[in-house]
C-alpha cells in the first residue's frame, strides 16, 4: 500500500513510496531525479471512509488492545467498490484474493483492457503477468492501439511480460523458462525503455483506457500483487484525468529506447549460448 487518510475526508495515493528516491531524488547524488511516480489527492469522505475501513483492518485495536491486525490473506476478502467524487466514479479494490477468488486484481485490470476499442497506454515497474499479456494480444488482433513504458532494469527480467510484448524468450539463471510462457509470434513496436539517471526507475503502475479512464495505484501488474500483497488497485472514470496521465506517458515515450535495446540483447544473446531456447519449468 501507499495510501494517506487525513481527517477522515482527503484520501492521497498512487505509486509513491513516501522516500527520497520516491519523491524527489537520492540524497548525495545531484544527477538523480529520483523514481518516475505519481500520487493523487481525493477530497472525498465517502473514499476516505473506504480506505480507513482498510487501514482499520490492518492496524486492529492498536497498542494495549486485542491482537487482531490482519494483513494479506487474512483479511476479510473484498469486492470493487464504487465511489462517486464529485460526480466522477472510483472503482476501489484491495488486494489481496486468493486464485480461486474472481474478485482478483488481475481480473479486474483483463476486464478493464477488454473494455478498451481504441487505445491502451501504460507506464509500469513490473509486469510479469501472463494472463495480462493474452488479454492485449486479442487486443492488438482487434486493433486496438498499444502502448507500454516499462522500467529498463525489470523489463529485461526472464519472468517479464514486456519480452513477450516484444516476441522474445529469456531463459532465467537455471535455464528455466516459465510455464505457461506465450510470447507474441511477432513483437510490438509499441513498447518503449525511458533514459533515466542511474540508480532511478520508472516507478509508475498506471494505464489509460480511451483517453476516459485511468488505472491506478501502487499495484503492480503482478501475481504477487494479487495474491500476496497488501495493495490498492483504482480505476478512475475521467477524460480530464486520463488527459493528465496522457501528457505523462507522452513525456516518457518521447525519451524511450523503443523496442529491443543493446542490455536486452545483450541478455538474450549470452543466455542463447548458454541455454539454447531453455526448458519450460514444471
Amino acid at each position: 500500500h501507499k495510501f494517506l487518510v487525513i481527517d477522515q475526508t482527503t484520501v492521497i495515493t498512487g505509486s509513491a513510496n513516501l522516500t527520497s528516491s520516491g519523491l524527489h531524488g537520492d540524497a548525495g547524488r545531484p544527477s538523480s531525479r529520483g523514481n518516475v511516480n505519481h500520487l493523487l489527492r481525493f477530497h472525498s469522505p465517502e473514499l476516505a471512509l473506504v480506505f480507513r475501513k482498510e487501514f482499520t483492518q490492518m492496524w486492529g485495536d492498536g497498542p494495549g488492545g486485542e491482537q487482531d491486525s490482519r494483513f494479506g490473506l487474512q483479511k476479510t476478502k473484498g469486492e470493487t467498490q464504487t465511489v462517486q467524487v464529485d460526480g466522477i466514479r472510483v472503482d476501489v479494490l484491495f488486494s489481496p484474493h486468493s486464485k480461486r477468488d474472481r474478485n482478483h486484481g488481475l481480473n479486474l485490470l483483463a476486464d478493464q483492457l477488454e473494455a478498451a476499442r481504441e487505445r491502451i497506454d501504460m507506464a509500469l515497474f513490473v509486469f510479469s503477468a501472463q494472463q495480462l499479456t493474452n488479454v492485449l494480444r486479442d487486443q492488438i488482433e482487434r486493433g486496438v492501439e498499444i502502448r507500454l513504458v516499462a522500467d529498463p532494469g525489470f523489463a529485461s527480467r526472464p519472468f517479464s511480460e514486456v519480452l513477450d510484448l516484444l516476441g522474445v524468450t529469456l531463459p532465467d539463471h537455471s535455464c528455466k523458462v516459465e510455464a505457461g510462457n506465450h510470447p507474441l509470434q511477432q513483437g510490438l513496436k509499441g513498447i518503449g525503455t525511458p533514459r533515466l539517471a542511474r540508480g532511478d526507475k520508472l516507478h509508475h503502475k498506471f494505464a489509460v483506457i480511451d483517453n476516459r479512464k485511468v488505472i491506478t495505484g501502487s499495484f503492480n501488474w503482478s501475481p504477487s500483487a494479487a495474491h500476496t500483497n497488501d495493495e490498492t488497485l483504482l480505476v478512475v472514470h475521467s477524460p480530464q484525468l486520463a488527459q493528465h496521465f496522457t501528457r505523462e506517458m507522452d513525456r516518457l515515450w518521447d525519451g524511450a529506447e523503443l523496442g529491443i535495446t543493446a542490455r536486452m540483447r545483450g541478455k538474450l544473446n549470452r543466455q542463447k549460448i548458454r541455454c539454447g531456447d531453455g526448458v519450460e519449468r514444471r
